[in-house]
């Protein structure tokens, strides 16, 4: 078991032993809904769900020389906005927050890990990733190693030539990567970690102090839900994988977008037409995907338009779902054309 203190259970509050903070304090949710001095924590809870909704971490008020004043705020806001989300039944906010909060733990994971004049911190990170990810750690120079079988089996994850293991550093059986790299691995497990842990919460029933909240939250999961459906059967099964990943409010990686845009202006879409469909991303931004559609169609930067990349490409970055239909194509925008 992974014994917290205060400052780690504000860290880390998706532990059960944030949850067990709030059972000892003796607060019961109607309080919550009903005590007017308990509304900053709510509002803050609700602030948390709406920062994370646009694909920011949340700005934590840990600073390190306030001791423990900011533990109730931190960790009461973090249950209260899973309560909320629960209320609301807003399964794109859940995915978002969930995202939002892994961020915001790596953070703090990477700084414990490089550790410094706390020791502490680093056990305390180095458990965190034995006991809830059974990822071994230890710590070599600048350097922290891992061995071979528990880096593929979350690197698999990735699809970015970096992370394959031929250009990674690899001596002994154990593979070098920096604090960075190592926080990086486990992000789509601390994700599934947050996520599990939200969906396993009873849902409450609704207290009259949080309505306003709830439905809020409703009206601001609208917000992201894909209006526009641009699926075709004239598409291939790579295509049709992201966009169904990106519908689900799953992550789709940077090279499965670039594919999917690039396929999509080759076929004629315009940057407005392909910019919904990214709404449901757990780390959607209006401004920065309206920015990189722009760069990829070459209406900004070099004016270059991107072309869409060839099937070998897409099969090295492990994005291809081949049916019989690719058969003797080269690039996905040769699907579905007549050959003769």
């Amino acid at each position: 078991m992974i014994s917290l203190g205060n400052d780690e259970i504000t860290k880390y509050p998706f532990l059960a032993e944030a949850g067990q903070y709030l059972k000892d304090k003796g607060f019961t949710l109607e309080q919550f809904a009903t005590d007017p001095d308990l509304q900053i924590i709510v509002d803050k809870a609700y602030e948390r769900v709406e920062c994370a909704s646009y694909g920011k971490i949340f700005n934590s008020t840990i600073d390190g020389s306030r001791g423990d004043t900011s533990l109730p705020l931190e960790v009461f806001s973090f249950l209260l906005a899973i309560v909320l989300l629960k209320l609301s039944d807003a399964n794109t906010l859940i995915t978002k927050f969930s995202l939002a909060e892994a961020r915001r733990a790596e953070k703090f994971l990477e700084k414990d890990l490089i550790g410094n004049m706390n020791k502490t911190s680093e056990e305390l990170a180095i458990k965190i990733f034995k006991d809830l990810f059974s990822v071994s750690i230890k710590k070599t120079g600048n350097h922290f190693v891992i061995p071979i079988s528990d880096y593929l089996r979350h690197a698999v994850n990735f699809h970015e030539l970096e992370w394959r293991l031929i250009n990674r550093h690899v001596e002994k059986g154990m593979v070098f990567l920096n604090s960075h790299e190592t926080v990086r691995l486990i992000r789509k497990e601390l994700d599934a970690y947050i996520k599990s842990r939200i969906r396993a919460v009873q849902t409450p029933s609704l207290s009259q102090g949080f309505e306003e909240k709830v439905k809020k939250l409703a009206e601001m999961a609208k917000k992201f839900t894909v209006t526009t459906t641009i699926i075709s059967t004239e598409y291939p099964p790579c295509v049709e994988h992201a966009i169904k990943v990106l519908n689900d409010g799953e992550n789709l990686p940077h090279s499965g977008r670039f594919m999917l845009a690039t396929f999509l202006l080759g076929r004629g879409q315009t940057v407005d037409d392909i910019a919904p469909l990214f709404k449901n991303a757990p780390d959607y931004n209006e401004k920065v995907t309206r920015y990189q559609l722009n760069q990829i169609s070459g209406e900004t930067g070099s004016n270059t338009k991107y072309s869409c990349p060839s099937c070998e490409k897409i099969k090295s970055n492990d994005l291809c779902f081949a049916t019989p239909d690719c058969d003797y194509i080269i690039n996905p925008l040769q699907f579905g054309k007549k050959r003769s």
